[in-house]
């Protein structure tokens, strides 16, 4: 049983997602999008964020029921990692090449759905499309439902390569560049009154670092939000810092694993820990000494320890039972 089974509840969206889905296939935030033709927002009245905040938050709801059946009927392809998927989900089979004639003769929104859709189906080529062809659909696509459904697809994704595939798709969708005028917008956004554009900015934080905008930098504010007050801010800071990719975000994820005082939060920390994000599997296995130190700290609470097992199984692919001195042993004896 996987790490969003074991505990639900903790998608915190404006809007709730519908009872037995998965919280993990809620599209990726998109509160605050910039929409098609700039990525400098200060023109945009706040009338037309309120309006635009509605017709999302309405979307999101309809998305609860539809998400499971987008990812049914979608052709996604290869697993989502096991807390990632609800019980029973089955996934069709590998898609062939990439045709690129076919794919020209798409309009932009339509062609970056294709090719997430093979990449997701471990395509030949669809990666290599996507990064030749992304910079071309900056304020030519939408996002809309099928976009969200489609870049969480490719963000829990096995492979790597797919997973940055759909932060560069995210990243064109939001209206974002990959410079300075972006990153100060989301860093005043970050500071926001307004919850829900404050919790966009700190996912899309990690996703323009993933992509090199002053990820060091991105790392440290994300970091401060780890002490905001509410959990939502928690939660969606310690997604930013997973999906940052960078080795010093490692040791803040142990920690917040460890210290906060919400359940959902430490969780969620657990999962960026263990599979999620932007983490090469080498950086996963740094973790493992202060995973097993958790496995029977008295300081922490069952559940914690559990997600601590569950972490270890899932950076591993061990399968020893819920016991710190088998795992030790383990990994003591590994070479």
């Amino acid at each position: 049983m996987g790490f969003q089974q074991q505990f639900s509840g903790n998608s915190n969206f404006s809007a709730n997602p519908a009872p037995g889905a998965d919280p993990r296939l809620m599209p990726t935030p998109d509160y605050g999008t910039l929409g098609p033709t700039s990525d400098v927002p200060n023109a945009r009245s706040a009338a037309a964020v309120d309006a635009k905040d509605r017709i999302r938050l309405a979307m999101l709801l309809a998305l609860g029921v539809g998400m499971l059946v987008a990812l049914l009927v979608g052709s996604l392809g290869k697993s989502l990692p096991a807390w990632s998927r609800a019980d029973g989900v089955r996934v069709p089979s590998r898609h062939g090449s990439v045709n690129a004639e076919t794919i020209d003769q798409l309009q932009p929104q339509k062609q970056a759905e294709k090719l997430l859709e093979l990449a997701v189906g471990n395509s030949d080529g669809a990666v290599d499309q996507i990064s030749s062809r992304v910079d071309s659909w900056h304020g030519k696509l939408v996002w809309d439902s099928q976009m969200a459904s489609l870049t969480t697809a490719a963000l829990n994704s096995n492979d790597m390569r797919v997973r940055q595939s759909g932060i560069e798709v995210e990243l064109a969708a939001y209206g974002l560049n990959k410079n300075s005028e972006s990153l100060d917008y989301l860093l005043q956004t970050a500071d926001s009154s307004h919850h829900a554009q404050k919790i966009w900015a700190l996912w899309a934080l990690g996703l323009i670092a993933n992509r090199g905008v002053e990820p060091d930098r991105i790392a440290r504010v994300l970091s401060t939000h780890l002490q905001d007050s509410d959990v939502d801010s928690r939660r969606w800071a310690v997604d930013g810092l997973a999906l940052t990719g960078s080795d010093s975000t490692m040791p803040v994820l142990l920690g917040a694993m460890h210290d906060d005082s919400s359940p959902i939060v430490r969780q969620e920390a657990a999962c960026a820990i263990a599979q999620s994000g932007m983490f090469t599997h080498e950086q996963r296995m740094s973790a493992i000494p202060q995973l097993l130190k958790y496995t029977d700290d008295p300081s922490l609470d069952a559940q914690t320890h559990a997600w601590a097992f569950q972490a270890l199984g899932d950076i591993t692919g061990q399968h020893l039972p819920n016991d710190p001195a088998a795992w030790r042993n383990w990994y003591e004896n590994r070479n």
